[in-house]
């Protein structure tokens, strides 16, 4: 296959609250699409350190070794998380041109945003697919507050069910809400440190955004 007739490289948004499990969400995502054949490049937004990223380099890439450490980079934003997503992206999209320079092959691009709140959303022009997770341990009243993430996200994760009955929040009151204030949008409860529930994250991102294409191969 001509790499000039190659489709743009599929970028997936991951957004949430601090502490809701973005990162170890794309750890344990990265070595499941690796396994089905995904090659995957990673951005991770912060504030003001690269401390996500770089503990990503840490097991992606130099324990785990599933990619190389140059195919995860760490941006500092120095402001407002939504600004480098949402309002003035172009930091992002310039870190999306250096990746998709050093390997054209790859069928993945994950983003993570700074940890922000229900607002956050991605740029269309950033992301093709917006990922929000939130955790139970804010209690359960969190998909029914609604907001942009909640509520207009290809997917809402709802991570950490093991902590449920430590905070006395109801997962069924959970569920019953995701339904309502999403409308039929499609939600995931799951355990990102067990990758409880993680594989269903996956077969989201391969139906809905790589179109259950096969992973490119031997690409000349």
């Amino acid at each position: 296959m001509n790499l000039e007739n190659k489709m743009k490289i599929a970028k997936v948004g991951i957004g949430g609250p601090v502490g809701s499990g973005k990162t170890q969400l794309i750890e344990m995502l990265v070595p499941i699409l690796k396994k089905k054949g995904f090659k995957c490049g990673i951005i991770s937004n912060d504030v003001i350190s690269k401390e996500d990223a770089e503990r990503m380099q840490r097991t992606l890439a130099t324990e785990l070794k599933l990619m190389p450490e140059d195919m995860i980079i760490g941006i500092a934003t120095g402001g407002c998380p939504h600004t480098a997503v949402r309002e003035d992206p172009s930091i992002n999209l310039a870190v999306i041109e250096e990746i998709e320079q050093k390997d054209p092959t790859l069928d993945l691009i994950i983003i993570e945003s700074g940890g922000d709140n229900v607002m956050t959303t991605f740029s269309p022009a950033l992301a093709d697919y917006f990922i929000y997770i939130v955790d139970v341990s804010g209690g359960d009243k969190y998909p029914r507050k609604g907001g942009l993430g909640i509520e207009s996200s290809d997917l809402l994760v709802i991570n950490k069910i093991d902590l449920a009955t430590y905070v006395g929040a109801n997962l069924s009151i959970m569920k019953n809400d995701a339904i309502r204030i999403r409308k039929n949008k499609p939600f995931e409860f799951v355990n990102c440190k067990t990758g409880l529930g993680v594989e269903k994250i996956v077969d989201h991102i391969i139906h809905n955004l790589l179109f259950d294409k096969k992973p490119l191969k031997n690409i000349t």
